[in-house]
């Protein structure tokens, strides 16, 4: 058995949590819209096609925002064509996935599931086939009141009030040589720059998110965000990071461990926006989205019929390693919530997601859903740095990975602490020692853990194996307890403070 030290504090308060690090992502891709969150005619549709079902589900994790079109897509979108009658809408070829796009399914449609859903859209607009004019465009379509031409479009399509969207995306994944229109960083920055331009000064009230690199392995990864930001900097509230995993060498040791890539990943982007800020001398501060962070790797290879509608596509069916992983990265959100201001889990619904469903038949939750439900729920507030003491060990990519990997949060009214914790170590309890310095008379009030699966184990529809359950509650002496982590568990504690 081992032993591990946790202390925490009021005063080692990192950053109010912006609530937004809690979103998803939906793009029309698969059966991510089509069959996921729109089926006219499935048994729970409301009268927008919407399955009630999936919003019950999105409910329980409670997603602030989601990111929408894509993606992939909407490097070849033309938005118009999601607008209007739907019976004139054209049926496309969609170009990143070689599937049809019926556009049945569009802008407005995505606005009103966002209000059935209880979240805020997060919209991308396509700087890669198209540019600055038709982002401004769909600004003023979206959010104008009405009296110009494209706000006005929108009301006699039937939508009279603004959809008031405040965040947006500038492209997306530019940098990639598989995206329509992909550019260098000085032709991105460049039309990043002038859209950001107009689309503020079509709205001023909305933020915007650059494209940063496709991914840390990328060979123009540092440079592209250097260079992109300077050309763009003071246009821009956040740049995006983009980051999956994947166990395709099925060693689970290393694979927990990816978290570590990920914080040095998150603070390597924020030393080079810190950089651009002094070269340029801003006062501006521009800040992180992670906005599509998940495991990916189960469905690779699958196959599909090419220009199908809404194939299965990309449907990782996720087991509890992974959940442990998507737990350590939540955990690793929150410790940099004072940079990271937005982040999406890639995707919400059948695409590499949390939630799952049968065409006309069941949705259920996967691994996944749970830890992201527990942060979601347990997580707002303003997040604490845990000082942990704890043993490490060595994998094949990294060097003293911590057993214990923790963040915690206080909530927004002072009253709760929660301490999300996961214990990496393959066969040993680890007792951690909790230290409530400066909290008055703690209170154990919950212990919910996931553990004792085996890794690879799945739920499905027929079966949820792997759930969250109740562990006992640590007794406090003082202001310091003992609490017992199962190997292998992820663990949100939950303390009543004065």
């Amino acid at each position: 058995m081992k032993k591990s030290k946790i202390t925490l504090a009021r005063e080692f308060k990192i950053s109010d949590i912006d609530k937004r690090i809690y979103g998803s992502f939906v793009e029309h891709l698969g059966r991510a819209v089509y069959g996921g969150i729109f089926e006219p005619g499935h048994p729970t549709a409301d009268k927008n096609g919407f399955r009630q079902d999936v919003i019950d589900l999105i409910r329980q994790i409670d997603v602030p925002i989601v990111r929408y079109p894509g993606g992939n897509f909407v490097s070849g979108y033309n938005w118009e064509d999601g607008v209007g009658p739907v019976d004139k809408r054209p049926k496309k070829l969609e170009l990143a996935w070689g599937t049809l796009e019926p556009n049945e399914f569009g802008t407005n449609e995505f606005a009103d599931w966002c209000k059935a859903a209880n979240t805020a859209p997060m919209m991308a607009v396509n700087l890669g086939t198209r540019g600055p004019e038709e982002a401004r465009n769909l600004v003023e379509y979206c959010n104008h009141k009405g009296g110009s031409y494209w706000s006005d479009l929108r009301r006699s399509h039937g939508w009279e009030n603004p959809h008031d969207i405040k965040l947006w995306c500038l492209g997306n994944e530019m940098d990639g040589d598989w995206q329509m229109g992909h550019k260098t960083a000085v032709e991105y920055g460049r039309v990043a720059n002038e859209a950001a331009k107009i689309m503020k000064w079509t709205d001023p009230s909305i933020e915007l998110v650059l494209c940063g690199s496709s991914a840390r392995t990328m060979k123009t990864f540092g440079e592209w965000e250097a260079t992109t930001l300077e050309l763009a900097y003071d246009k821009v509230n956040y740049i995006s990071l983009h980051q999956y995993f994947n166990n395709n060498d099925n060693d689970s040791k290393n694979f927990l461990a990816h978290s570590v890539r990920l914080d040095d990943y998150i603070k390597t982007v924020i030393c080079i926006c810190d950089y651009i800020k002094g070269k340029l001398h801003s006062k501006h501060t521009v800040n992180l989205s992670v906005d599509e962070w998940n495991v990916w790797y189960h469905s690779n290879g699958a196959k599909f019929e090419k220009w199908s509608k809404a194939p299965h596509l990309l449907e990782d069916v996720y087991n509890f390693e992974d959940a442990l992983l998507v737990g350590l990265m939540l955990i690793t959100l929150i410790n940099n919530s004072d940079r990271v201001k937005v982040a999406c889990m890639a995707q919400l619904v059948n695409v590499i997601a949390p939630i799952m469903t049968e065409d006309s038949g069941r949705a259920w939750a996967q691994t996944i859903f749970y830890p992201f439900m527990h942060a979601s729920k347990y997580g707002r507030g303003s997040a604490l740095r845990p000082v942990i003491d704890t043993t490490k060990h060595d994998t094949r990519e990294y060097n003293d990975v911590p057993d214990i990997d923790a963040c915690a949060t206080l909530s927004e009214d002072g009253t709760e602490i929660t301490l999300f914790a996961v214990n990496r170590d393959f066969e040993e309890d680890n007792i951690v020692t909790l230290n409530l310095t400066d909290f008055e008379d703690p209170q154990a009030i919950e212990h919910i853990t996931m553990c004792g699966y085996d890794l690879k184990a799945e739920n499905t529809a027929d079966s949820q194996t792997v759930v969250p359950k109740s562990a006992p509650l640590p007794v406090f002496d003082g202001k310091k307890a003992e609490i017992k982590l199962a190997p292998l568990s992820w663990n949100v504690v939950r303390f009543k403070v004065k």
